[in-house]
Protein backbone atom coordinates (compact mmCIF):
# COMPACT_ATOMS: atom_id res chain seq x y z
CA UNK A 1 0.00 0.00 0.00
CA UNK A 2 1.31 3.44 -0.91
CA UNK A 3 2.54 5.56 1.94
CA UNK A 4 0.92 8.98 2.19
CA UNK A 5 3.14 12.06 2.48
CA UNK A 6 1.92 12.60 6.01
CA UNK A 7 3.23 9.16 7.07
CA UNK A 8 6.70 9.19 5.48
CA UNK A 9 9.21 7.08 7.37
CA UNK A 10 11.74 8.87 9.48
CA UNK A 11 14.75 9.87 7.47
CA UNK A 12 13.08 11.06 4.23
CA UNK A 13 14.83 13.92 2.47
CA UNK A 14 13.18 17.07 1.20
CA UNK A 15 13.75 17.90 -2.47
CA UNK A 16 15.21 21.37 -1.91
CA UNK A 17 18.11 20.72 0.48
CA UNK A 18 18.37 16.98 0.83
CA UNK A 19 18.48 17.41 4.61
CA UNK A 20 16.70 14.85 6.73
CA UNK A 21 13.17 15.81 7.58
CA UNK A 22 12.31 15.57 11.27
CA UNK A 23 10.01 12.71 12.03
CA UNK A 24 6.38 13.60 12.58
CA UNK A 25 5.19 13.68 16.09
CA UNK A 26 2.28 11.41 16.85
CA UNK A 27 -0.97 13.03 15.84
CA UNK A 28 0.70 15.83 13.89
CA UNK A 29 0.83 16.08 10.10
CA UNK A 30 4.12 16.91 8.47
CA UNK A 31 4.94 19.81 6.16
CA UNK A 32 7.66 20.35 3.66
CA UNK A 33 10.50 22.71 4.38
CA UNK A 34 9.85 26.32 3.34
CA UNK A 35 12.42 27.25 0.72
CA UNK A 36 14.92 30.06 1.17
CA UNK A 37 13.33 33.49 0.41
CA UNK A 38 15.57 36.53 0.19
CA UNK A 39 14.17 39.74 1.57
CA UNK A 40 13.83 42.94 -0.36
CA UNK A 41 17.09 44.11 1.23
CA UNK A 42 18.94 41.00 0.09
CA UNK A 43 19.05 39.38 3.54
CA UNK A 44 19.01 35.70 4.31
CA UNK A 45 16.17 33.55 5.60
CA UNK A 46 13.34 35.71 6.82
CA UNK A 47 9.90 35.09 8.22
CA UNK A 48 6.81 34.72 6.01
CA UNK A 49 5.62 38.20 4.92
CA UNK A 50 2.68 39.67 6.75
CA UNK A 51 -0.61 38.87 4.97
CA UNK A 52 -3.03 41.70 4.37
CA UNK A 53 -5.55 41.93 7.14
CA UNK A 54 -3.79 39.39 9.39
CA UNK A 55 -1.50 39.68 12.37
CA UNK A 56 2.22 38.97 11.98
CA UNK A 57 3.07 35.26 12.08
CA UNK A 58 6.45 33.81 12.84
CA UNK A 59 8.06 32.11 9.87
CA UNK A 60 8.95 28.50 10.38
CA UNK A 61 11.27 26.79 7.97
CA UNK A 62 11.44 23.39 9.53
CA UNK A 63 8.58 23.13 11.99
CA UNK A 64 5.78 20.77 11.13
CA UNK A 65 2.41 22.29 10.24
CA UNK A 66 -0.19 22.50 12.96
CA UNK A 67 -3.92 22.03 12.74
CA UNK A 68 -5.90 25.26 12.32
CA UNK A 69 -7.34 26.90 15.43
CA UNK A 70 -10.15 29.40 15.79
CA UNK A 71 -9.81 32.05 18.48
CA UNK A 72 -7.60 29.84 20.59
CA UNK A 73 -10.14 27.00 20.60
CA UNK A 74 -9.97 23.86 18.52
CA UNK A 75 -13.25 21.99 17.94
CA UNK A 76 -13.65 18.43 16.75
CA UNK A 77 -16.65 16.23 16.27
CA UNK A 78 -16.70 12.70 17.52
CA UNK A 79 -17.79 10.57 14.57
CA UNK A 80 -19.49 8.01 16.71
CA UNK A 81 -21.37 10.27 19.15
CA UNK A 82 -21.57 13.59 17.31
CA UNK A 83 -20.24 15.41 20.42
CA UNK A 84 -17.89 18.35 20.07
CA UNK A 85 -14.45 18.21 21.64
CA UNK A 86 -12.83 21.45 22.70
CA UNK A 87 -9.43 22.34 24.02
CA UNK A 88 -8.90 25.77 25.51
CA UNK A 89 -5.46 27.26 25.53
CA UNK A 90 -4.11 28.48 28.82
CA UNK A 91 -2.30 31.73 29.33
CA UNK A 92 1.04 30.01 28.85
CA UNK A 93 0.06 28.07 25.75
CA UNK A 94 1.63 29.10 22.48
CA UNK A 95 -1.09 29.60 19.86
CA UNK A 96 1.39 28.62 17.19
CA UNK A 97 1.84 25.17 18.72
CA UNK A 98 -1.71 24.66 19.99
CA UNK A 99 -2.89 21.12 19.29
CA UNK A 100 0.45 19.33 19.48
CA UNK A 101 -0.74 17.10 22.29
CA UNK A 102 -4.02 16.14 20.57
CA UNK A 103 -4.45 12.43 19.92
CA UNK A 104 -3.82 11.29 16.36
CA UNK A 105 -6.78 11.42 13.95
CA UNK A 106 -7.88 7.95 12.91
CA UNK A 107 -8.12 7.48 9.09
CA UNK A 108 -11.92 7.01 9.20
CA UNK A 109 -12.43 10.31 10.97
CA UNK A 110 -10.34 12.13 8.38
CA UNK A 111 -12.39 10.68 5.54
CA UNK A 112 -15.67 11.71 7.19
CA UNK A 113 -14.38 15.24 7.84
CA UNK A 114 -13.16 15.56 4.26
CA UNK A 115 -16.52 14.35 2.91
CA UNK A 116 -18.34 16.88 5.08
CA UNK A 117 -16.14 19.71 3.79
CA UNK A 118 -16.74 18.67 0.17
CA UNK A 119 -20.51 18.54 0.71
CA UNK A 120 -20.50 21.97 2.36
CA UNK A 121 -18.46 23.45 -0.50
CA UNK A 122 -20.83 21.98 -3.10
CA UNK A 123 -23.86 23.37 -1.28
CA UNK A 124 -22.27 26.82 -1.07
CA UNK A 125 -21.43 26.77 -4.78
CA UNK A 126 -24.99 25.80 -5.65
CA UNK A 127 -26.34 28.70 -3.59
CA UNK A 128 -23.95 31.15 -5.25
CA UNK A 129 -24.79 29.95 -8.77
CA UNK A 130 -28.52 30.09 -8.06
CA UNK A 131 -28.11 33.67 -6.88
CA UNK A 132 -26.48 34.90 -10.07
CA UNK A 133 -28.76 37.24 -12.12
CA UNK A 134 -29.94 35.68 -15.39
CA UNK A 135 -32.87 37.92 -16.34
CA UNK A 136 -35.45 35.38 -15.17
CA UNK A 137 -37.97 35.97 -12.37
CA UNK A 138 -36.45 35.72 -8.92
CA UNK A 139 -38.42 33.16 -6.95
CA UNK A 140 -38.58 33.76 -3.24
CA UNK A 141 -41.33 31.32 -2.41
CA UNK A 142 -40.46 27.90 -1.05
CA UNK A 143 -41.10 24.97 -3.45
CA UNK A 144 -44.08 23.00 -2.34
CA UNK A 145 -45.39 25.89 -0.21
CA UNK A 146 -48.68 26.30 -2.15
CA UNK A 147 -51.61 27.28 0.02
CA UNK A 148 -55.09 28.71 -0.19
CA UNK A 149 -55.40 32.38 -1.11
CA UNK A 150 -55.60 34.88 1.71
CA UNK A 151 -58.51 37.31 1.75
CA UNK A 152 -56.29 40.07 0.35
CA UNK A 153 -55.00 37.86 -2.47
CA UNK A 154 -58.50 36.72 -3.39
CA UNK A 155 -59.64 40.36 -3.48
CA UNK A 156 -56.78 41.24 -5.84
CA UNK A 157 -57.75 38.43 -8.22
CA UNK A 158 -61.36 39.62 -8.12
CA UNK A 159 -60.32 43.22 -8.91
CA UNK A 160 -57.88 42.32 -11.66
CA UNK A 161 -60.17 42.78 -14.67
CA UNK A 162 -61.76 46.03 -13.53
CA UNK A 163 -58.26 47.37 -12.82
CA UNK A 164 -57.27 46.62 -16.41
CA UNK A 165 -60.27 48.52 -17.73
CA UNK A 166 -59.38 51.44 -15.49
CA UNK A 167 -55.85 51.45 -16.94
CA UNK A 168 -57.45 51.55 -20.44
CA UNK A 169 -54.69 49.73 -22.37
CA UNK A 170 -51.32 47.99 -22.17
CA UNK A 171 -48.63 46.49 -24.36
CA UNK A 172 -48.81 42.74 -24.85
CA UNK A 173 -46.41 39.94 -25.75
CA UNK A 174 -48.11 36.62 -26.46
CA UNK A 175 -46.70 33.18 -27.24
CA UNK A 176 -48.96 30.31 -28.35
CA UNK A 177 -47.82 26.72 -28.84
CA UNK A 178 -44.26 25.43 -28.87
CA UNK A 179 -41.50 24.42 -31.25
CA UNK A 180 -42.26 24.70 -34.94
CA UNK A 181 -45.92 25.49 -34.19
CA UNK A 182 -45.10 28.46 -31.96
CA UNK A 183 -46.88 31.71 -32.84
CA UNK A 184 -45.61 34.99 -31.37
CA UNK A 185 -47.65 38.19 -31.20
CA UNK A 186 -46.54 41.68 -30.21
CA UNK A 187 -48.69 44.80 -29.88
CA UNK A 188 -51.37 46.31 -27.65
CA UNK A 189 -54.78 45.72 -26.15
CA UNK A 190 -57.25 48.55 -25.46
CA UNK A 191 -59.90 47.35 -23.02
CA UNK A 192 -61.92 50.58 -23.11
CA UNK A 193 -62.58 50.58 -26.87
CA UNK A 194 -62.22 47.47 -27.05
CA UNK A 195 -59.47 46.82 -29.62
CA UNK A 196 -56.50 44.50 -30.15
CA UNK A 197 -53.67 45.49 -32.52
CA UNK A 198 -50.90 42.91 -33.09
CA UNK A 199 -47.99 41.96 -35.28
CA UNK A 200 -48.12 38.19 -35.85
CA UNK A 201 -44.95 36.15 -36.33
CA UNK A 202 -43.14 33.03 -35.19
CA UNK A 203 -42.49 29.77 -37.05
CA UNK A 204 -46.13 28.69 -36.84
CA UNK A 205 -47.73 31.95 -38.05
CA UNK A 206 -48.49 30.63 -41.53
CA UNK A 207 -51.06 32.65 -43.48
CA UNK A 208 -51.66 34.88 -40.43
CA UNK A 209 -48.15 36.38 -40.60
CA UNK A 210 -48.50 40.16 -40.75
CA UNK A 211 -50.73 42.65 -38.92
CA UNK A 212 -54.05 42.04 -37.19
CA UNK A 213 -56.68 44.30 -35.66
CA UNK A 214 -59.73 42.99 -33.88
CA UNK A 215 -62.75 44.05 -31.88
CA UNK A 216 -64.92 41.72 -29.84
CA UNK A 217 -66.87 40.71 -32.96
CA UNK A 218 -64.53 41.37 -35.89
CA UNK A 219 -61.07 40.21 -36.89
CA UNK A 220 -59.12 41.89 -39.69
CA UNK A 221 -55.71 40.78 -40.94
CA UNK A 222 -53.19 42.27 -43.33
CA UNK A 223 -51.15 39.29 -44.53
CA UNK A 224 -47.47 39.85 -45.25
CA UNK A 225 -45.66 36.61 -46.18
CA UNK A 226 -42.38 38.53 -46.53
CA UNK A 227 -42.44 39.80 -42.93
CA UNK A 228 -39.60 38.81 -40.62
CA UNK A 229 -40.19 35.65 -38.55
CA UNK A 230 -39.90 37.59 -35.29
CA UNK A 231 -42.77 40.06 -34.78
CA UNK A 232 -42.00 43.76 -34.40
CA UNK A 233 -43.87 46.62 -32.80
CA UNK A 234 -46.77 47.48 -35.16
CA UNK A 235 -46.82 50.98 -36.69
CA UNK A 236 -48.95 53.33 -34.60
CA UNK A 237 -50.60 54.62 -37.79
CA UNK A 238 -51.69 51.38 -39.46
CA UNK A 239 -51.48 50.93 -43.24
CA UNK A 240 -54.71 51.81 -45.07
CA UNK A 241 -54.75 49.03 -47.67
CA UNK A 242 -54.91 45.22 -47.98
CA UNK A 243 -56.94 44.54 -44.85
CA UNK A 244 -59.01 41.35 -45.00
CA UNK A 245 -61.90 40.12 -42.92
CA UNK A 246 -61.26 36.77 -41.24
CA UNK A 247 -63.43 34.41 -39.23
CA UNK A 248 -61.17 31.71 -37.79
CA UNK A 249 -62.79 28.91 -35.80
CA UNK A 250 -63.83 29.95 -32.32
CA UNK A 251 -61.38 29.01 -29.60
CA UNK A 252 -58.42 28.67 -31.95
CA UNK A 253 -55.63 30.83 -33.36
CA UNK A 254 -56.04 34.58 -33.58
CA UNK A 255 -59.69 34.46 -32.53
CA UNK A 256 -58.79 32.68 -29.28
CA UNK A 257 -55.96 35.14 -28.53
CA UNK A 258 -58.28 38.09 -29.25
CA UNK A 259 -60.96 36.66 -26.95
CA UNK A 260 -58.46 36.02 -24.15
CA UNK A 261 -56.92 39.51 -24.29
CA UNK A 262 -60.24 41.33 -24.36
CA UNK A 263 -61.63 39.13 -21.56
CA UNK A 264 -58.98 40.55 -19.23
CA UNK A 265 -60.96 43.80 -18.91
CA UNK A 266 -64.36 44.21 -17.21
CA UNK A 267 -66.48 47.02 -15.81
CA UNK A 268 -67.17 45.41 -12.43
CA UNK A 269 -65.28 43.49 -9.77
CA UNK A 270 -65.58 39.74 -10.14
CA UNK A 271 -66.81 37.51 -7.29
CA UNK A 272 -63.95 36.18 -5.20
CA UNK A 273 -63.49 32.51 -6.06
CA UNK A 274 -62.83 29.87 -3.38
CA UNK A 275 -60.55 27.66 -5.49
CA UNK A 276 -57.47 29.83 -5.88
CA UNK A 277 -54.02 28.79 -4.69
CA UNK A 278 -51.01 30.96 -3.80
CA UNK A 279 -47.87 29.41 -5.31
CA UNK A 280 -44.93 31.67 -4.59
CA UNK A 281 -43.58 35.22 -4.65
CA UNK A 282 -41.35 36.54 -7.44
CA UNK A 283 -39.87 39.70 -8.87
CA UNK A 284 -40.93 40.23 -12.48
CA UNK A 285 -39.41 43.13 -14.40
CA UNK A 286 -38.39 44.75 -11.13
CA UNK A 287 -41.94 44.52 -9.72
CA UNK A 288 -42.71 42.22 -6.75
CA UNK A 289 -45.61 39.93 -7.63
CA UNK A 290 -47.56 37.05 -6.14
CA UNK A 291 -47.90 34.01 -8.38
CA UNK A 292 -51.32 32.45 -7.94
CA UNK A 293 -53.41 29.87 -9.72
CA UNK A 294 -57.03 30.90 -9.84
CA UNK A 295 -60.04 30.82 -12.18
CA UNK A 296 -60.40 34.08 -14.07
CA UNK A 297 -63.93 35.18 -14.89
CA UNK A 298 -64.52 35.62 -18.61
CA UNK A 299 -61.25 33.94 -19.63
CA UNK A 300 -61.78 31.18 -22.18
CA UNK A 301 -60.02 27.98 -21.02
CA UNK A 302 -60.42 24.32 -21.93
CA UNK A 303 -63.45 22.65 -20.40
CA UNK A 304 -62.28 21.03 -17.19
CA UNK A 305 -58.73 22.32 -17.68
CA UNK A 306 -56.53 23.82 -14.97
CA UNK A 307 -56.98 27.41 -13.92
CA UNK A 308 -54.52 29.91 -15.37
CA UNK A 309 -51.47 31.02 -13.42
CA UNK A 310 -51.41 34.75 -12.73
CA UNK A 311 -48.60 37.13 -11.73
CA UNK A 312 -50.31 39.94 -9.76
CA UNK A 313 -48.68 42.92 -8.07
CA UNK A 314 -49.82 44.49 -4.77
CA UNK A 315 -52.06 46.94 -6.70
CA UNK A 316 -54.02 44.08 -8.34
CA UNK A 317 -52.38 44.66 -11.73
CA UNK A 318 -51.75 41.61 -13.86
CA UNK A 319 -48.25 41.27 -15.33
CA UNK A 320 -48.23 37.74 -16.72
CA UNK A 321 -50.67 34.93 -17.43
CA UNK A 322 -49.97 31.35 -18.44
CA UNK A 323 -52.56 28.73 -19.26
CA UNK A 324 -54.23 27.05 -22.21
CA UNK A 325 -56.57 28.24 -24.93
CA UNK A 326 -59.88 26.41 -25.45
CA UNK A 327 -58.22 24.16 -28.05
CA UNK A 328 -55.60 23.11 -25.50
CA UNK A 329 -52.70 25.13 -26.94
CA UNK A 330 -50.39 26.55 -24.23
CA UNK A 331 -50.36 30.33 -24.05
CA UNK A 332 -48.27 32.92 -22.22
CA UNK A 333 -49.34 36.57 -22.05
CA UNK A 334 -47.03 39.31 -20.75
CA UNK A 335 -48.55 42.75 -20.16
CA UNK A 336 -46.21 45.74 -20.54
CA UNK A 337 -47.86 48.37 -18.37
CA UNK A 338 -45.59 51.26 -19.41
CA UNK A 339 -46.30 50.79 -23.15
CA UNK A 340 -49.78 52.24 -23.69
CA UNK A 341 -50.07 54.56 -26.70
CA UNK A 342 -53.41 55.66 -28.10
CA UNK A 343 -54.47 53.18 -30.77
CA UNK A 344 -56.02 54.03 -34.13
CA UNK A 345 -58.45 51.47 -35.56
CA UNK A 346 -58.21 50.95 -39.31
CA UNK A 347 -60.93 52.47 -41.49
CA UNK A 348 -62.72 49.14 -41.82
CA UNK A 349 -63.22 49.24 -38.03
CA UNK A 350 -64.45 52.82 -38.08
CA UNK A 351 -61.22 54.75 -37.61
CA UNK A 352 -60.58 56.91 -34.52
CA UNK A 353 -63.64 57.19 -32.28
CA UNK A 354 -63.40 60.96 -31.89
CA UNK A 355 -65.79 62.81 -29.59
CA UNK A 356 -69.33 62.53 -30.99
CA UNK A 357 -71.54 65.56 -30.56
CA UNK A 358 -74.61 67.21 -32.05
CA UNK A 359 -74.20 69.21 -35.26
CA UNK A 360 -73.68 72.93 -35.13
CA UNK A 361 -76.04 75.09 -37.15
CA UNK A 362 -73.50 75.41 -39.98
CA UNK A 363 -72.94 71.65 -40.07
CA UNK A 364 -76.67 70.94 -40.05
CA UNK A 365 -77.20 73.40 -42.92
CA UNK A 366 -74.38 71.78 -44.91
CA UNK A 367 -76.02 68.36 -44.49
CA UNK A 368 -79.46 69.70 -45.47
CA UNK A 369 -78.05 71.11 -48.72
CA UNK A 370 -76.40 67.80 -49.67
CA UNK A 371 -79.04 66.67 -52.29
CA UNK A 372 -78.73 69.91 -54.24
CA UNK A 373 -74.94 69.76 -54.19
CA UNK A 374 -74.96 66.16 -55.42
CA UNK A 375 -77.23 67.02 -58.36
CA UNK A 376 -75.03 70.01 -59.18
CA UNK A 377 -71.89 67.84 -59.09
CA UNK A 378 -73.51 65.39 -61.51
CA UNK A 379 -71.32 62.40 -60.68
CA UNK A 380 -68.05 61.14 -59.25
CA UNK A 381 -65.24 58.69 -59.78
CA UNK A 382 -65.52 55.85 -57.27
CA UNK A 383 -63.19 53.39 -55.55
CA UNK A 384 -64.58 50.53 -53.44
CA UNK A 385 -63.33 48.83 -50.26
CA UNK A 386 -65.79 46.26 -48.95
CA UNK A 387 -64.63 43.48 -46.59
CA UNK A 388 -67.92 41.60 -46.65
CA UNK A 389 -66.70 38.21 -45.44
CA UNK A 390 -63.75 35.80 -45.25
CA UNK A 391 -64.34 34.85 -48.88
CA UNK A 392 -65.67 38.20 -50.06
CA UNK A 393 -63.08 40.92 -49.50
CA UNK A 394 -64.13 43.16 -52.34
CA UNK A 395 -62.43 46.11 -53.99
CA UNK A 396 -63.10 47.93 -57.21
CA UNK A 397 -63.46 51.13 -59.17
CA UNK A 398 -65.91 52.83 -61.52
CA UNK A 399 -68.17 55.83 -61.92
CA UNK A 400 -71.36 57.04 -60.30
CA UNK A 401 -73.99 59.44 -61.67
CA UNK A 402 -76.56 61.23 -59.47
CA UNK A 403 -78.23 62.53 -62.62
CA UNK A 404 -78.98 59.09 -64.16
CA UNK A 405 -79.03 57.82 -61.33
CA UNK A 406 -76.77 54.72 -61.65
CA UNK A 407 -73.31 53.34 -60.88
CA UNK A 408 -71.07 51.23 -63.11
CA UNK A 409 -68.37 49.29 -61.23
CA UNK A 410 -65.72 46.66 -61.82
CA UNK A 411 -65.54 44.62 -58.60
CA UNK A 412 -62.91 42.04 -57.67
CA UNK A 413 -62.49 39.62 -54.80
CA UNK A 414 -59.02 40.41 -53.51
CA UNK A 415 -58.52 36.88 -52.14
CA UNK A 416 -59.63 34.81 -55.13
CA UNK A 417 -58.88 37.34 -57.89
CA UNK A 418 -62.28 36.79 -59.53
CA UNK A 419 -63.74 39.94 -61.15
CA UNK A 420 -67.21 40.95 -62.23
CA UNK A 421 -69.14 44.02 -63.46
CA UNK A 422 -72.06 45.63 -61.60
CA UNK A 423 -74.63 48.07 -62.89
CA UNK A 424 -76.52 49.48 -59.93
CA UNK A 425 -79.66 51.62 -60.05
CA UNK A 426 -81.96 52.44 -57.11
CA UNK A 427 -83.56 49.13 -56.12
CA UNK A 428 -81.98 47.10 -59.00
CA UNK A 429 -78.60 45.48 -59.60
CA UNK A 430 -77.28 43.66 -62.66
CA UNK A 431 -74.04 41.67 -62.44
CA UNK A 432 -71.86 39.51 -64.68
CA UNK A 433 -70.44 36.19 -63.41
CA UNK A 434 -67.08 36.44 -61.64
CA UNK A 435 -64.01 35.37 -63.60
CA UNK A 436 -60.22 35.60 -63.12
CA UNK A 437 -60.15 37.17 -66.58
CA UNK A 438 -62.69 39.89 -65.77
CA UNK A 439 -61.84 43.56 -66.38
CA UNK A 440 -60.06 45.61 -63.71
CA UNK A 441 -61.93 48.80 -64.71
CA UNK A 442 -65.37 49.14 -66.32
CA UNK A 443 -64.92 48.72 -70.10
CA UNK A 444 -66.47 50.80 -72.83
CA UNK A 445 -68.65 49.87 -74.61
CA UNK A 446 -70.64 48.03 -71.99
CA UNK A 447 -70.41 44.23 -72.47
CA UNK A 448 -73.52 42.53 -73.80
CA UNK A 449 -73.50 40.15 -70.84
CA UNK A 450 -74.18 43.01 -68.45
CA UNK A 451 -76.93 44.46 -70.66
CA UNK A 452 -78.77 41.14 -70.70
CA UNK A 453 -78.15 40.20 -67.05
CA UNK A 454 -81.18 39.68 -64.83
CA UNK A 455 -81.84 42.58 -62.49
CA UNK A 456 -82.20 41.73 -58.82
CA UNK A 457 -82.64 43.62 -55.56
CA UNK A 458 -79.55 44.69 -53.65
CA UNK A 459 -77.89 41.49 -52.47
CA UNK A 460 -75.01 42.57 -50.25
CA UNK A 461 -73.81 45.55 -48.25
CA UNK A 462 -71.90 47.00 -51.18
CA UNK A 463 -75.11 47.12 -53.24
CA UNK A 464 -76.95 48.72 -50.33
CA UNK A 465 -74.25 51.37 -49.83
CA UNK A 466 -74.24 52.38 -53.51
CA UNK A 467 -78.05 52.43 -53.51
CA UNK A 468 -78.14 54.77 -50.48
CA UNK A 469 -75.52 57.05 -52.10
CA UNK A 470 -77.62 57.36 -55.27
CA UNK A 471 -80.82 58.09 -53.32
CA UNK A 472 -79.11 60.89 -51.34
CA UNK A 473 -79.52 63.14 -54.41
CA UNK A 474 -83.30 63.12 -53.91
CA UNK A 475 -83.63 63.56 -50.16
CA UNK A 476 -81.43 64.78 -47.35
CA UNK A 477 -80.33 62.36 -44.60
CA UNK A 478 -82.39 62.35 -41.41
CA UNK A 479 -81.96 65.31 -39.12
CA UNK A 480 -80.83 63.18 -36.12
CA UNK A 481 -77.20 63.22 -37.23
CA UNK A 482 -74.07 63.27 -35.07
CA UNK A 483 -70.64 64.69 -35.85
CA UNK A 484 -68.12 61.99 -35.01
CA UNK A 485 -64.83 63.80 -35.58
CA UNK A 486 -62.76 65.94 -37.87
CA UNK A 487 -60.49 64.02 -40.25
CA UNK A 488 -58.41 64.42 -43.40
CA UNK A 489 -58.92 62.66 -46.71
CA UNK A 490 -56.97 63.34 -49.91
CA UNK A 491 -55.42 66.40 -48.24
CA UNK A 492 -58.84 67.86 -47.46
CA UNK A 493 -60.28 68.59 -44.04
CA UNK A 494 -63.59 66.78 -43.64
CA UNK A 495 -66.27 66.37 -40.99
CA UNK A 496 -67.33 62.76 -40.40
CA UNK A 497 -71.11 62.84 -39.86
CA UNK A 498 -73.10 59.74 -38.91
CA UNK A 499 -76.78 59.46 -39.78
CA UNK A 500 -79.36 56.85 -38.73
CA UNK A 501 -79.03 53.49 -40.47
CA UNK A 502 -75.31 53.14 -39.76
CA UNK A 503 -74.12 55.44 -42.56
CA UNK A 504 -71.41 58.07 -42.45
CA UNK A 505 -70.81 61.00 -44.79
CA UNK A 506 -67.35 62.54 -44.99
CA UNK A 507 -68.21 66.11 -46.04
CA UNK A 508 -65.61 68.67 -47.01
CA UNK A 509 -66.06 72.29 -45.98
CA UNK A 510 -67.77 72.97 -49.32
CA UNK A 511 -70.49 70.41 -48.53
CA UNK A 512 -69.43 67.73 -51.08
CA UNK A 513 -68.97 64.09 -49.97
CA UNK A 514 -65.49 62.60 -50.19
CA UNK A 515 -66.41 59.26 -48.66
CA UNK A 516 -69.58 57.35 -47.78
CA UNK A 517 -69.54 54.42 -45.34
CA UNK A 518 -72.00 51.76 -44.21
CA UNK A 519 -71.64 49.62 -41.08
CA UNK A 520 -72.37 45.97 -41.74
CA UNK A 521 -73.76 43.30 -39.47
CA UNK A 522 -70.24 41.91 -39.09
CA UNK A 523 -69.06 45.10 -37.41
CA UNK A 524 -66.99 46.41 -40.34
CA UNK A 525 -67.45 49.53 -42.44
CA UNK A 526 -67.60 49.23 -46.25
CA UNK A 527 -66.84 52.44 -48.11
CA UNK A 528 -66.96 54.36 -51.34
CA UNK A 529 -64.28 56.99 -51.87
CA UNK A 530 -65.63 59.72 -54.16
CA UNK A 531 -64.04 62.31 -56.41
CA UNK A 532 -67.04 64.52 -57.27
CA UNK A 533 -67.29 66.20 -60.69
CA UNK A 534 -69.47 66.24 -63.80
CA UNK A 535 -69.41 62.89 -65.50
CA UNK A 536 -71.19 61.47 -68.50
CA UNK A 537 -73.95 59.03 -67.61
CA UNK A 538 -72.59 56.15 -65.52
CA UNK A 539 -73.13 52.74 -67.05
CA UNK A 540 -75.50 51.63 -69.79
CA UNK A 541 -78.16 54.02 -71.04
CA UNK A 542 -80.80 51.31 -70.95
CA UNK A 543 -82.05 49.80 -67.75
CA UNK A 544 -81.27 46.14 -67.17
CA UNK A 545 -84.15 43.81 -67.80
CA UNK A 546 -86.27 42.88 -64.81
CA UNK A 547 -87.24 39.22 -64.59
Amino acid sequence: METSPERRPRGDHTPDTGAPTPAAEPGRPRTERVPHRPTARGGGDQGVPREPGRGHRRGRTNAPARPATVAGRRRRTDVGTGRLFARSTGPDDDPETDGRADPPDPPGRRRVALAALVAAAAASAAVLVAGLPDGSPEPTGRPGAARALSADEADRVAALRVGNLRDVRAGVRVAVGAGGDRVELLGWVDWARPLVYLDVGGPGAGADRGLAQATASTLLVRPDPSALPTPARPPLVPPVDRWRLREPPAGRGLAAVRDLLLSLGADRVDPAGPDGRWLRRETLGGVPVDVVQAPLAGAATPSGGPAPTLWIDPDARLHRLTGRLPDGAPVTVDLVRADRPTLRPVDALGGPPGQPRALTDDEADRLARLPARLRAAGGAAVTVAAPLGPSANLGGAGTLSWAAPSAYLAVSDEDTGRRSLRWIRPGRVAQTPGSPDGPVTPPTPVPTGLLTATARPAADDLDRLVDATLRAATRAPAAAAVRIREDRLADRVVDVVEVPGGRRWWLDRGGLPRRVELRTGRGVWVRLDLTPGRRPGAGPTAAPSAR
